[in-house]
């Protein structure tokens, strides 16, 4: 998110969703919402009835640094607007204030307020394996670990501070921060300084902001799927959605993912449930514990735990196979 990745130009889709669906006349931002989970989450949003504002670097004209071209914002807009809602695409550097704080007015101006704020923002998976998995923090070249900060944790950061007067107007605002990893298995270092640090930041973001969005009847919650079949991920291992499965035999671990609808669907059941800040807030928590709680089953019906999978056999040596936590 350089000064080089700058965006100004604005996108709207002007469909409007029907009356139809639990968050029906509810405005929610996704920041990050170009592929992976952000896409899903906003998708799933607009197919509960939201008005979605979906941000994000890569668009039809512009390429960040993640280097994929494949998907965009405008996509994810119209994939909202497809499903039911309204998406409306709105380029943003989340690290550029500038920017965040026009697409602040830019809601402000449109509905005056926002309901649901995602905070799924990091594009960093370009940096991990050259600079982080297997190597000490001292082995990893300073710039691409302060990259990591920037892209996990302070780009968040900017992103709450600047939109929270808004969302504080909304009579049961929520606030989701994703991240990877829940704060219990989170307990175990996460391979490296940098991405330790980047993936444990939004937990405790969400556990401060809960305590500071409580007297606004607010939700603010840290959620994290589990082995994610994202874009990336699929991309990475020369498979896609479809065979999927073929990727064991590369990684035996795979057998746990689970699609990126798997957690949209669990926090737009989250974002639809009127007892949220009672069960929820400034706590942290995964696709698969949501699901459990809500009934919300992943595309081909099943319910993947990866965190316990990775608890219990991977780390506990409890006898047992993916097939067990699905």
């Amino acid at each position: 998110m350089s000064n080089e990745d700058a965006i100004t130009p604005t996108m709207q889709n002007t469909a409007h969703a029907g009356p139809a669906g639990p968050l029906a006349g509810r405005v929610a931002l996704v920041a990050g919402a170009t592929r992976g989970a952000g896409r899903a989450q906003a998708v799933e949003l607009g197919r509960a009835g939201a008005t979605v504002y979906v941000t994000g670097r890569t668009t039809r004209t512009r390429l960040s640094e993640v280097g994929r071209s494949t998907e965009t914002i405008e996509e994810s807009a119209e994939l909202v607007t497809a499903a039911g809602g309204t998406g409306i695409a709105v380029p943003t550097d989340h690290l550029d204030e500038a920017q965040v704080r026009a697409l602040v007015e830019r809601i402000d101006g449109e509905h005056g307020r926002l309901d649901i704020l995602v905070n799924d923002l990091w594009g960093g998976e370009h940096l991990l394996s050259d600079a982080v998995f297997g190597k000490k923090s001292w082995e990893t070249p300073l710039a691409d670990g302060l990259r990591i900060l920037e892209l996990g944790a302070r780009s968040h950061v900017i992103t709450a501070a600047l939109l929270l007067p808004l969302l504080i107007r909304s009579d049961a605002p929520l606030h989701v921060e994703v991240t990877d990893g829940t704060a219990h298995s989170n307990r175990r270092y996460r391979e490296n300084i940098y991405y330790d640090l980047a993936k444990n930041a939004p937990i405790r973001l969400a556990f401060g902001l809960g305590q500071e969005l409580a007297e606004y009847g607010g939700t603010a919650v840290a959620v994290s799927p589990g082995f994610l079949r994202s874009e990336q991920m699929l991309s990475h291992f020369g498979v896609s959605e479809e065979n999927w499965r073929d990727a064991i035999a590369q990684e035996p671990t795979f057998a746990i993912a689970e699609s990126p609808r798997y957690l949209a669907r669990t926090v737009a059941a989250l974002a639809a449930d009127p007892d949220r800040a009672e069960r929820w807030n400034g706590t942290s928590t995964s696709s698969g514990e949501l699901a459990k709680v809500y009934g919300v089953t992943d595309v081909d019906g099943s319910q993947p735990d990866a965190w316990a999978y990775f608890e219990d056999v991977i780390h506990g040596g409890k006898e047992g196979s993916a097939d067990d936590y699905r």
